[in-house]
């Protein structure tokens, strides 16, 4: 026990920090900027990991609306995380845990349930020191068996924020435990153009690190967002009062793909002034497979337009982790895939489906929950199969599909799924017999990642080449088995199932070129150095669909 404490006390010591926090305003990327420097750093050779600390008391962004926090990222271990996780782990290509999420309510329903077992004897419990010191614990803790190198700390929220204080006051207080060279703070922040008079601000800037400063923190880096280049004045100006030296003032410029950002920073020397501060060996990155897949995702030589019909689609970040799997799958197909947004409720109300999709090259019908829209997502499905249209539903949009097949091709016509119609004669989707029992809606979903077994002879044996596929998944209604024997002589083809639970996870239709659904969300799992064989395959079926319309 004692060797095992000790080991783990020198894996500590020897970890560099690298806290990420923002200024000014929020959503300025700090998420796309810490997944930036986290490329930058394993391109060099460095084991790296990146934990996210959110301010709100949600334990989870899992009930929350996708309007209030965007997509729920889920993790192979089944923890609903904020989005930011999905950008570190498509651009370091790592798998994360519970651990590398934190929010506000997590802290306190912790410390709360320790002050109940008198862990505290009878102390009085305050944010100083119990807060922060459980803030530390959980910085440490994700490289506790000293697997990384390097730990990018973000911090949710913006600079002057109440929510924020607590966090800030505990990587102050690493920051001061830790040796000279192993913790560096990156600020990112806003220097504004402003147009009517022509001019660069920077008092922003030096207003954020100010409020930095108060709290005892010096950024050693900041990262200013920007429409335009800071010329040297501006650069000297920034560094002067906020006191940083000048190479330590970077542009984080608006770019044309997120992926361009690590070699933007790259240029203006960031891995290097980073390694540098952290007292760690200079090495050169290997940037050349990032080189060429934003010069593709820039240049390709094709182009398909695929409509995703959905009930969040006046909010991209809902979706945010598909978006991303079209521009991995773009590349791996050399074409550009625009997307096409179609609000289901529109569709079902004022237009029909005709009109919206008869230009659509592909059809994709993501995952969500609740009643609205169901109706307009069914008229598409229906369109996309009859005029063999190539389809991708996820989740809700597999549930979906069995419904509109269930309907308009097996006769049942009031088949219907009982989260919509508990009522309904024909529930070809149903509750999961151990949800029924489930009363608490957070974090009991089935969650993360489970096998399947594909079908040998189906289409999704020849899109993944091989029998056992592991999926995250993030749902509570499945395919009804009392209703498959049924679906299945009218042509349906289950294309893998997971035989433990016995559950469908993939369908096909027959007699169409591309008909594909799945129980799980495969954009989960896609890379920029590896697409997702789905949406690869999906984006090739689309553009084949393109050039024969051609």
């Amino acid at each position: 026990m004692l060797k095992k404490y000790w080991q783990t006390m020198k894996a500590e010591a020897e970890t560099k920090y690298i806290f990420v926090t923002g200024g000014v305003i929020s959503g300025l990327g700090k998420g796309i900027a810490s997944a930036s420097i986290g490329y930058l750093l394993k391109a060099r050779g460095y084991r790296v990991t990146i934990q996210k600390f959110d301010p709100y008391i949600n334990i989870d962004p899992g009930t929350m609306s996708p309007y209030q926090h965007g997509e729920v990222f889920v993790l192979e271990d089944g923890t609903e995380t904020d989005l930011d996780l999905g950008h570190y782990e498509r651009f370091i290509d790592e798998n994360m845990t519970a651990r590398n999420n934190t929010t506000t309510g997590q802290i306190y329903y912790t410390v709360i349930n320790r002050e109940r077992r008198g862990d505290y004897l009878g102390a009085t419990v305050q944010v100083i020191p119990h807060i922060t010191d459980e803030i530390k614990r959980r910085i440490s803790a994700v490289n506790s068996d000293g697997a990384y190198d390097i730990v990018i700390c973000e911090i949710g929220g913006t600079v002057g924020d109440i929510e924020s204080l607590p966090f800030l006051e505990a990587i102050r207080q690493f920051s001061f435990d830790q040796k000279r060279g192993n913790c560096l703070n990156v600020h990112l922040t806003l220097v504004p153009y402003i147009e009517s008079s022509g001019e660069i601000k920077t008092k922003p800037t030096q207003h954020s690190v100010m409020r930095l400063r108060e709290i005892g923190i010096q950024p050693d880096i900041l990262l200013c967002r920007s429409k335009l280049h800071l010329d040297e004045n501006v650069r000297r100006k920034i560094a002067l009062f906020c006191n940083v030296p000048p190479e330590a003032v970077v542009e984080a410029l608006d770019a044309e793909t997120i992926y361009e950002i690590p070699l933007i920073f790259e240029r203006q020397g960031l891995g290097d002034l980073i390694t540098n501060l952290l007292q760690l060996p200079r090495k050169k990155a290997k940037l050349n497979a990032l080189e060429q897949f934003v010069s593709r995702v820039k240049s390709p030589h094709h182009q398909v337009t695929i409509a995703i019909c959905g009930k969040y689609t006046l909010l991209h970040d809902a979706y945010k982790s598909i978006v991303e799997a079209f521009v991995h799958a773009g590349v791996e197909n050399d074409t550009a895939v625009k997307l096409d947004w179609i609000e289901a409720e529109d569709l079902a109300k004022n237009e029909p489906p005709e009109r919206r999709l008869r230009d659509a090259d592909g059809l994709l019908i993501p995952g969500g929950f609740g009643e609205r829209g169901i109706k307009g997502k069914i008229l598409a499905i229906k369109y996309a199969r009859e005029h063999k249209i190539p389809f991708l539903g996820i989740c809700l949009g597999l549930q979906c599909a069995v419904i509109e097949y269930a309907r308009h091709v097996c006769g049942l016509s009031e088949a219907h799924s009982t989260e919509f119609n508990a009522q309904t004669p024909y529930p070809v989707i149903d509750l999961m017999e151990e949800q029924k029992r489930v009363a608490n809606k957070g974090g009991t979903m089935r969650l993360g990642a489970y096998p399947a077994e594909i079908q040998p002879g189906t289409l999704a044996y020849q899109i993944y080449g091989c029998r056992t596929i592991s999926e995250r998944h993030r749902h509570r209604y499945e395919v009804n088995n009392q209703f498959l024997e049924q679906l299945q002589q009218a042509g349906l083809i289950v294309g893998a199932i997971n035989q433990e639970l016995n559950l469908v996870e993939m369908i096909e239709i027959k007699d169409h070129p591309w008909f594909v659904g799945c129980q799980f969300h495969p954009e989960l799992k896609s890379r920029i150095n590896k697409a997702h064989p789905l949406f690869r395959d999906f984006v090739r079926a689309a553009l084949k669909y393109h050039q024969s319309k051609r």
